[in-house]
Parts: C-alpha cells; structure tokens; sequence
C-alpha cells in the first residue's frame, strides 16, 4: 500500500534569520513529501535564500511561490493549497527553525486517522509577549460558533486530511485565517484534537513594533468573527 502524500505549506514574511534553518529542518521529515514555501512579498533577503535553497533541493522536493506584493497569511495559505498534490496538508511557520521537526507529533494522528486535523498547543513562555486580548477573542468567538473550548486558537500549526480543505473550500483572509479554520472544520463535523509540541518560534515583544501587530490580529480576527457571524443570519 503506497503511503499517503504529505504537503507542507510553509508562508513567509521576512524571515531571513531562520528560513534556511527551517526549511533545511523539513526536508528531513520522513515522509513522501512535497514542501510548499510562499514568499509573501518579503523585503529582505528572504527571496534570494530560499532561490539559493532550492538549488539544493529542487522542484518536486521544494515548490516555491514568490509573490511580490504582500497578500496575507490566509492569501500565501490559499496559493500554496491550489498547488499542493497531498493526502495529509500540514500548515508550518517559517521561524520554527529546527523545532520544526517536531511536526511529525501533528502529522502522526492524522496518518492513524485519530482524528481530521490536529492543532499544536507551543509551551507557555517566561517573557509576556502581548497582553491575551486577542488569544481570548479568538477562544470566545470559536466557543460561541461551536460549542469547543479551543486552547490554542491562533496557532497556524496545523495537519488535516485533504478532505478538510475540500469541504471548506476557501480560507478567511489574514491573521483570521486558523479562528475561521477551526470554525468552518468543527461546523463540518470534523474532529480536531490539540497537541502539547515543543515548538519554538519568535515571539512579538510588547514594543511598538509588537503592539502594532497584535492590533492587526485583533482586527481581523473581528472582522473573520464578523463575516461568520452575518453568514448564519
């Protein structure tokens, strides 16, 4: 019996300190396998690592998309998906470095058919990096729709069975895009289950820079909550 096919959709926003590491990591993931990279208009040098990198690894093991204007998380996902050929789709972060082998933990219970998509819960940290507005409209607005007490319902680490994506059709834009994931896959039928991962990644500080950002994912976390919501009236 021929193994499923595992695509892994990786966006990315100028992540030039830790694309090669992260991308050199995933290839050693032992799967029959195709990685997805979207380059969502970076302005660094992002763009010219992974070019170098896929000289190494070159099409089919490493797909890359390079988008010259910036489109958003939920935009990168959704041309990634319209190229991806897998059984298993499993979303990744460009700045988990090497703890981004432990996506086989998200993977495994998807291939033992456990459950329909898989979500990682990252360890609690020492330092605050912002100050839980958002974490906690987007468990509300999930517990609201569906009934799940969600614990991790920003992680966009993620595996799910093609299936998943097919019935959902079309990803919400943005820094929406897992609350309205978890959503429309739970209002489906489908079963998610949560996992403690020992993923590591950067953490936006409480610096303007940082207040800036989670601004922006407070808003369009709303406005997904919002379109939800005007959809079931």
């Amino acid at each position: 019996m021929t193994s499923p096919f595992v695509s892994v959709i990786i966006p990315a926003y100028n992540e030039e300190e830790y694309i090669k590491k992260t991308i050199h990591t995933v290839m050693e993931l032992p799967y029959h396998k195709e990685v997805i990279v979207i380059n969502d208009g970076s302005v660094d040098h992002t763009e010219d690592i992974l070019i170098t990198l896929n000289q190494i690894y070159p099409e089919p093991e490493l797909y890359l998309i390079l988008l010259k204007k910036n489109q958003g998380k939920g935009q990168a996902l959704a041309r990634g998906i319209d190229k991806a050929k897998g059984d298993i789709f499993v979303f990744l972060d460009a700045d988990l470095g090497d703890t981004i082998y432990y996506a086989t933990k998200l993977i495994e219970p998807i291939l033992e058919s456990v459950c329909d998509m898989t979500i990682a819960i990252f360890p609690s940290v020492m330092k605050k990096s912002g100050y839980g507005l958002v974490k906690k409209l987007a468990q509300h607005g999930i517990y609201k729709f569906t009934g799940f007490k969600c614990l991790a319902p920003l992680s966009g680490q993620r595996a799910m069975k093609r299936q998943v994506l097919s019935a959902i059709k079309r990803l919400n834009n943005g820094f929406g895009v897992e609350v309205g994931l978890t959503i429309d896959a739970l209002k489906r039928g489908y079963h998610l289950t949560e996992i403690e991962i020992p993923f590591s990644h950067r953490e936006t500080g409480r610096d303007l820079s940082g207040i800036m950002h989670r601004g922006k994912e407070f808003f369009q976390v709303l406005f997904t909550l919002l379109l939800k919501w005007r959809m079931t009236e």
